[in-house]
Order: structure tokens, then sequence, then C-alpha cells
């Protein structure tokens, strides 16, 4: 079975705590998905500068933030690694040319925890985490997402998570003070929609220069990386489908897409 990569958001920590809308779409996505062997998560949060695959055999969650309420982190996602996974994917990732680093020890960071705790509450399939090198552009990432195109076909769910929007100036000033959505969430989120759509790839590469609204959106890319990791997963040709739109926080827009290759999928 080809599983259709995924890119979801993951917005503040408290989407743990409020899902809401965009949690709802997340579980219900999962849970028309065929049960996939394996899942390989790859979140801005962990930001190594050669591709490095998590092997442990169980992945501690990674509380990686500070100042939220309480609850937060008492919170768990009891996932389990796989070594013979964990191998596949290293194995792809060194065919396509790619250097690849194995971590024994890494867990979840909030990145991965809180979308998959939507999506797999249960924690029942065996999980990869794979790091991003936030330095790598859209380029890069999108010929890390080409080295995972192989596993899709192999029972495996690639989920790049990310958000579509990231200014985290603008969300701890709406965060104290409250506020309107500025304009360029809606513009930027617009625009990719549109650019996916159509399949557009040289512009979405390019999109920092663009795009209405880059800089305000992603001052830094990192979060937007995923969603071209997915994208390379899906291979050329594919199809995005925007399952879920919104706004969560004033500024951080929750899009969620899945592509589906051109030879179809499932998702």
């Amino acid at each position: 079975m080809t599983l259709d990569p995924l890119f979801v958001p993951h917005g503040a920590p408290t989407f743990a705590l409020r899902p809401g809308a965009a949690g709802a779409a997340l579980a219900t996505i999962a849970a028309r998905l065929p049960l996939p062997r394996a899942i390989v998560i790859v979140s801005p949060h962990w930001d190594c500068e050669l591709p490095t695959v998590g092997s442990a055999d169980r992945l501690p969650t990674i509380h990686d933030f500070s100042g939220f309420p309480d609850e937060l982190y008492r919170l768990d996602y009891p996932a389990s690694g796989c070594r013979e996974a964990a191998d596949e994917v290293m194995a792809a990732i060194a065919a396509s040319g790619l250097p690849v680093r194995e971590d024994g020890k890494r867990g979840l960071d909030h990145g991965a925890w809180v979308p998959l705790r939507l999506m797999f509450p249960d924690a029942e399939v065996p999980v990869v985490p794979l790091s991003l090198n936030s330095r790598s552009g859209p380029h890069g990432a999108w010929q890390l997402g080409r080295a995972l195109a192989p596993l899709t076909g192999r029972g495996f769910l690639v989920i790049a998570s990310g958000n579509v929007t990231h200014n985290l100036r603008d969300f701890q000033r709406a965060w104290m003070t409250g506020g309107q959505t500025p304009a360029y969430v809606r513009d930027f989120a617009e625009w990719l929609a549109d650019r996916l759509a159509t399949g557009d790839l040289p512009a979405l590469l390019d999109y920092r220069r663009q795009a209405p609204g880059a800089i305000q959106a992603h001052p830094s890319d990192e979060h937007l990386l995923p969603l071209f990791v997915a994208l390379g997963a899906a291979g050329k040709g594919s199809r995005a489908h925007r399952f879920h739109a919104g706004i969560d926080d004033y500024v951080i827009a929750m899009d969620a897409y899945s592509f589906t290759p051109a030879n179809g999928g499932t998702a």
C-alpha cells in the first residue's frame, strides 16, 4: 500500500490541550488510513546539520517549551520506536546519496508528539523520528523528502509537522494582548494553497521571494520546511489536498495537507 505523505500543524504547545477543529481534522484523516507499518515524523524542533534518524526502542516525551500551563508538562505520549523501521529509513536516505546518522536516545519533541497524540492516541504505530536541517532551505528539505519516497510504498506514513505561518514575535504579542489576525497570515496561506493546487514547484521553492508576506509569515523558515519534505516524499506530479484550513492564536495558520503520488495513494 502507498500512503500519502502528510503535512500537519503542531500549532503552539497549547494545541495539545485545545485541539479544536484542526485537531479534529487530524484525528479524522488518521482514522481513514490503513494502519501504517511505521510513522516517520519530521519536526522543525529537531534541528541537525545532517539527517539523523532516531532508533530508540522507547521514545520519551520531550517538553521542549516553557511558560505554559502546568498540565501541559504532565502530558505523555508513550510511543515506541522500531529498530527495523529505523534501519529502513536510514537505508533509504543513504541510497539517495544523502549522508545519514543515527541517534539511539532521541525522543519526541512537541512538534512530533502533539500531532501524533491527536492522530494516534493509542500510540499503536511504531515511530521513527527524523531530524531537519533548518539551514537546508526548501530545496534541501524537498531532497530529503525525495529520499523517503520509496518508503511510502512499503507501509510507512511520512508525517511532516510544522505551521503554514510561524512568527514567534507576533504570536507572543497576540498571546499577551489579543487583537486581529494580520493580513499576511491569510495572504500567505492562500498563496501557498494556490501554488500547491497547481503544482507550481519552482514558485514554492522560491516562496521567500515570491509569496506575499513571506518574511512576516516565516522570519526563519524552519516551520515551513517540513511541508517540502512531505511534498518531496510524494514525488513529482503529486496532487495536494488541503484537508483543513484555519487560524489559531490569531497568527498561526493551521492548514493541513495530504499529497497523493501521481501513481495513486490511500490517504
